[in-house]
């Protein structure tokens, strides 16, 4: 028996949960697949952080910010723990404070300047010696990475009725029929693959010329610092090289060019530095990142050692024994936030949102499904019984509205990013 659905998603990992949770928002059936019992690709592998101020100033920062209040509409929902911790940039060295003074006076961002003693008020791991300040940001969110996927996922079948198949590879979508490697079949009327780190499975001729590259990250985790409590995200200068908001900063010239002259491995392994606490009192630490043919399965003690010893550099712990140590790797494409091509009718590849996973999904997907609402066509009737005009007219009823919040959002002074698409919701609720 071929089980049919409006919507199939391939992939649990946080770009296929954000996904099946806006198509099961626009009353749409759902069904989601994944080749593992649990999610244990890059969404589980990461600092957990929900990152807007890492997105340069614009759309993208515009939909990290919209990520942002999704992940608190989810939080409302008791779907997951989302803390607000902020975030700090600590400056250790004139030309890191110089890049953030021109950053802070750009006003693309929210955020502030704080002096050393403020900085140490809000990072008490803060080192003190060389400290000239930090960047503060507010909009930076901490969820654990190792528990949220699964939380939301659960949540979805509770409150969405959306079908979770794991264990389950899809080998094959063709024609509307998703096909299983033990043979089963799924009719979809809409199919997302978002198949995360294998670029090999499902359309690899897409994906072998989409641009995409593989990137591996090296992480660690201490033991509890029971002693400590350090509430916002920190990250260090050699972070200002690593995000896309810093580009535009005239000032990050000179930094760039004494860390290349200070070590070289730096720029060689990707290496920028950053710690967030974890409920348990545990430190994430990281992070590295080597690039396409430059992955080895083979972790480097080298790379560990130079992120704890930039680490040091600028934070202070009661304790730096190591509990754990992990590698993690996500696809990235060099120029999108994402990559999106729609191979057959109703199939879209969903692919490399690279580091910004739990940053940008959600807004992505949120786009997408804003784009795919508007331009669907209306043939034949859905899998639920009722007929495809109605499903049409309540999904351009919804659309229409969300095109109307979109000029909204995308217009409105970024300060008032907290306010929700609440209007949005309400008419969704057409579509059910």
């Amino acid at each position: 028996m071929t089980h049919s659905f409006d919507v199939a998603v391939v992939g649990a990992g946080i770009v296929g949960l954000a996904h099946a949770w806006m198509a099961a928002r626009r009353g749409l059936s759902v069904v989601v697949f994944d080749r593992t019992t649990r999610a244990v690709g890059a969404t589980v592998r990461n600092f957990g952080m929900v990152w807007p101020i890492g997105q340069p100033a614009g759309e993208l920062y515009r939909l990290a910010l919209r990520s942002r209040e999704l992940w608190l509409e989810l939080q409302a929902a008791q779907a997951v723990a989302a803390n607000q911790c902020g975030s700090l940039h600590l400056a250790h060295h004139a030309d890191e404070l110089a890049v953030l003074e021109e950053f802070c006076a750009k006003q693309t961002h929210d955020c502030r300047l704080l002096s050393v003693r403020e900085t140490l008020q809000h990072a008490p791991i803060a080192n003190p010696d060389g400290l000239v300040g930090s960047l503060w940001s507010p909009t930076e969110l901490r969820v654990d990475p190792r528990v949220t996927a699964a939380s939301i996922a659960a949540w979805l079948q509770a409150d969405y009725e959306v079908r979770v198949n794991t264990a389950t590879p899809v080998v094959s979508v063709r024609d509307g029929i998703l096909t299983s490697a033990d043979g089963q079949q799924w009719r979809a009327r809409r199919t997302v693959i978002c198949s995360g780190s294998d670029l090999h499975t499902l359309f690899p001729d897409v994906l072998q010329s989409s641009g995409l590259v593989l990137c591996k990250l090296q992480m660690l985790r201490t033991v509890a610092q029971p002693s400590i409590r350090q509430q916002a995200h920190v990250a260090s200068g050699l972070t200002l090289r690593h995000y896309h908001s810093f580009e535009d900063c005239a000032s990050l010239a000179s930094l760039r060019k004494r860390f290349a002259e200070q070590n070289a491995d730096l720029d060689r392994y990707g290496i920028h530095v950053m710690a967030t606490q974890s409920a348990n009192g545990e430190f994430i630490l990281g992070d590295s990142h080597e690039y396409g043919d430059r992955i080895s399965p083979f972790d480097k003690s080298q790379i560990d050692d130079l992120i704890l010893q930039e680490l040091r550099k600028i934070i202070r712990l009661d304790d730096w024994t190591i509990k754990e140590r992990w590698h993690g790797v996500y696809a990235k494409h060099p120029h999108q936030p994402i990559f999106e091509a729609e191979p057959q009718p109703g199939v879209h590849v969903c692919v490399g949102p690279g580091g910004a996973g739990m940053t940008m999904s959600f807004g992505l997907a949120e786009r997408a499904w804003s784009r795919w609402t508007w331009t669907r066509l209306c043939s034949c009737p859905n899998s639920s019984g009722r007929s495809e005009s109605w499903h049409c007219l309540s999904e351009m009823m919804c659309t229409a509205c969300m095109v109307l919040s979109t000029a909204w959002f995308w217009w409105r002074p970024v300060p008032e990013a907290e306010v929700g698409w609440h209007t949005t919701q309400t008419f969704c609720v057409l579509t059910l």
